[in-house]
């Protein structure tokens, strides 16, 4: 089976301008599949921004709204599978969400963010229910959470008990927290067999500050793709040959013992 090349756009775009976002997504996702690229990643909230504060309940929409439709089209257009960033609204409830686009502009996956962080989010957003959510492209079983997220090892394991082969983490990763990009997410990467796709939003926005250090990591625990600290698109590969090795090499899964770890529930 071949590699699976991703893309990782490390971005902020404008935020509060749909608009100019979808416009980002549409030149990065032409610089990705000129570069072979089959899956493009990109930030928390990216569609419209993160630090938007009174806009959120504003530019909420559903998932199959407007902006799933845009970024269908660039998609389809580009010939590859899109992740991105929104908030969601469902009823009168908002949701911190990820959505998987397929390269046919399929809706394959939409995630709702289980675990809110800080006060800004508890305040606009209603906290996700489904812990796994799980979509095939190109041969991988390709899974889902946001940012905050990936630091409950729960979150993660769930993941990799469910054949989760590549984890797709868009994320709002902030100052003073740099060091779960740069130690946690490979160390969640290894100690659950899977690869770990963890894409930042970069600069100041808002009362924000946030790190960008967006990365490809491997079953390993080494890091096959890293970015700065700015505006930039980095790629890697997703190899399912490297990742069966690295299975049977790293018995984890298989030498679990969940009858000793009821009382962490």
């Amino acid at each position: 089976m071949p590699s699976l090349r991703t893309a990782l756009l490390q971005s902020s775009g404008r935020p509060g301008a749909v608009a100019e976002n979808l416009k980002v997504l549409d030149e990065a996702a032409a610089r990705a599949a000129g570069a072979g690229a089959g899956l493009l990643v990109s930030p928390e909230l990216f569609l419209t921004g993160y630090a938007i504060g009174d806009a959120v309940p504003v530019l909420a929409e559903p998932a199959d709204g407007p902006g799933a439709e845009a970024v269908a089209e660039i998609a389809v257009r580009h010939g590859l599978a899109v992740l991105y960033g929104y908030p969601e609204r469902a009823g009168e409830r908002i949701f911190n969400a990820s959505q998987l686009i397929g390269p046919d502009g399929t809706r394959l996956a939409n995630y709702r963010k289980t675990h809110l962080f800080g006060c800004f989010e508890q305040e606009w957003f209603t906290p996700g229910e489904q812990t796994v959510v799980q979509a095939d492209l190109d041969g991988l079983r390709i899974g889902l959470l946001i940012c905050y997220d990936v630091e409950f090892p729960e979150n993660v394991r769930a993941h990799a008990l469910a054949g989760t082969d590549l984890l797709l983490v868009p994320t709002a990763q902030m100052h003073p927290f740099q060091f779960v990009a740069e130690s946690v997410v490979p160390v969640r990467a290894f100690e659950n067999q899977m690869y770990v796709a963890y894409v930042n939003r970069t600069g100041p926005e808002g009362e924000f500050e946030f790190v960008g250090l967006s990365c490809l990591a491997g079953p390993d625990g080494t890091v096959r793709a890293r970015a700065g600290r700015g505006e930039e698109l980095v790629l890697g590969e997703v190899d399912p040959e490297f990742l069966a090795a690295s299975r049977a090499a790293n018995p984890y899964l298989h030498d679990r013992r969940p009858g000793l770890y009821g009382s962490l529930a």
